[in-house]
């Protein structure tokens, strides 16, 4: 079976189950973005398709919830957190810093494939801003030297 036929067969079998939901797009959404780690933009004519949207329709709610990927994400997705606490505590010159190291913004990945940058609007350590998250593991009182040292940590 090709990619592209599984990738059909598995979008069938999501939307075939969560479509007679109430609201079904958005749990459609997540499950697709669970299965792929983002949503094909192919999916999105045969997403409208299946709940009688228009493509605008599925396309503008992608778009609006920051959580949903149109591109494969990163080997390593990085969260950096933009609440108020992480930016009273110098949140933006983290910011500023992993982008430059990174050479991408937001919502972007890097060239080689290894890094994505996200972000996010609470991780929850308010007393220990600025806050960071690398895949899984979260991480407080983030300098850009505490950043630089994750990366080698993770093998960059």
């Amino acid at each position: 079976m090709t990619e592209t036929a599984s990738m059909q067969t598995t979008l069938q079998d999501i939307t075939t189950r969560l479509k007679d939901k109430p609201g079904a797009l958005l749990p459609i959404l997540h499950e697709i973005q669970n299965a792929f780690g983002y949503i094909p933009k192919d999916s999105i004519t045969f997403i409208a398709s299946e709940l009688n949207l228009s493509r605008a329709e599925v396309h503008g709610v992608i778009s609006f919830y920051h959580y949903f990927r149109e591109s494969a994400p990163g080997q390593h997705t990085i969260h950096l957190c933009r609440a108020e606490s992480c930016q009273a505590m110098g949140s933006k010159h983290l910011e500023a810093h992993v982008k430059n190291r990174l050479g991408i913004d937001f919502h972007e990945t890097t060239p080689d494939g290894k890094f994505s940058l996200e972000p996010v609007y609470c991780l929850g350590l308010c007393s220990c801003s600025p806050a960071m998250q690398i895949d899984t593991e979260v991480f407080g009182r983030v300098s850009s030297e505490a950043f630089d040292r994750s990366l080698v940590e993770i093998g960059a």
